[in-house]
């Protein structure tokens, strides 16, 4: 990644004189800058976007982009690990300065925070055992009394399931792998989640009958969430992303955390 930040690192000096006006309406930027340090919130358990390795070393899609954004501004990134369904909240209580977590963008998050992006489009799939994905390739398959179906709480799959599998009964998680491991031990029958987790969790458990859609169900933009009262620093991260965009930068990541495999060894 080291050409990849000199290229960021030229690109500096543009993104902040176009917000550079606005500083002092901004004062999370304000103590961003004053104390080297942005403080980036994550779930570290999404896979590929944010993960601990092995040796507890969050790793991924959005852990790299953190780090592009945080030279561009020439700080230092802390990584807050805090629940996927807590993140906005920790936001808007000022625990961290944005969240970068494969976080869809919506119209009612949107009332809470703005979002720079979106960096991935991405889309709902199913995850469950082979045999009940068999023949089917839609939701609709599950939305039917007598089975369960997991989601992320306070996630869009969530919703996704409230909305289209009604019939179903929905048990929320905090996790991802602990759905996944609900599906191996047959407590639940499918866990509704972002394509690239499902895709990655056939991946690593090759020898458990998992399986999941060949073509997502929905397109959905991920994307930061700042606070709606942090417009330079929107304006700045924006124009980074735009920038990171152009240069091929974000094509590089997606091609290596979505596209390529190799990481997965690193991964407990």
């Amino acid at each position: 990644m080291m050409t990849a930040k000199r290229l960021v690192l030229s690109l500096w000096a543009t993104a902040i004189f176009s917000t550079g006006a606005l500083a002092s309406e901004s004062p999370v930027l304000e103590r961003i800058v004053a104390t080297g340090k942005i403080r980036i919130g994550m779930s570290g358990d999404q896979a590929p976007f944010n993960v601990k390795n092995k040796v507890g070393e969050l790793i991924g899609f959005e852990v790299d982009l953190a780090n592009l954004v945080a030279d561009a501004l020439g700080v230092e990134v802390e990584f807050v690990t805090i629940a996927f369904p807590d993140l906005l909240d920790a936001l808007k209580k000022g625990e961290v300065d944005i969240v970068m977590s494969g976080m869809t963008i919506t119209a009612a998050r949107s009332l809470d925070a703005v979002f720079v992006g979106p960096y991935i489009v991405s889309g709902k799939s199913v995850l469950a055992k082979s045999q009940a994905l068999a023949g089917g390739e839609a939701a609709q398959d599950f939305n039917r009394t007598g089975i369960t179906v997991a989601a992320l709480r306070n996630s869009t799959s969530e919703a996704y399931v409230k909305k289209r599998l009604a019939k179903a009964k929905l048990v929320t998680v905090e996790h991802y792998d602990e759905a996944i491991q609900m599906i191996i031990k047959n407590e639940i029958d499918a866990l509704v989640a972002d394509m690239p987790a499902c895709k990655l969790a056939v991946f690593r458990h090759p020898d458990e009958d998992l399986a999941t859609l060949s073509a997502p169900l929905t397109v959905e933009p991920i994307g930061i969430a700042v606070s709606s009262s942090e417009l330079p620093l929107q304006m700045l991260l924006d124009n980074y992303v735009s920038a990171f965009e152009a240069s091929g930068l974000l094509e590089m990541l997606r091609v290596q955390w979505l596209e390529k495999g190799d990481w997965l060894e690193l991964l407990q």
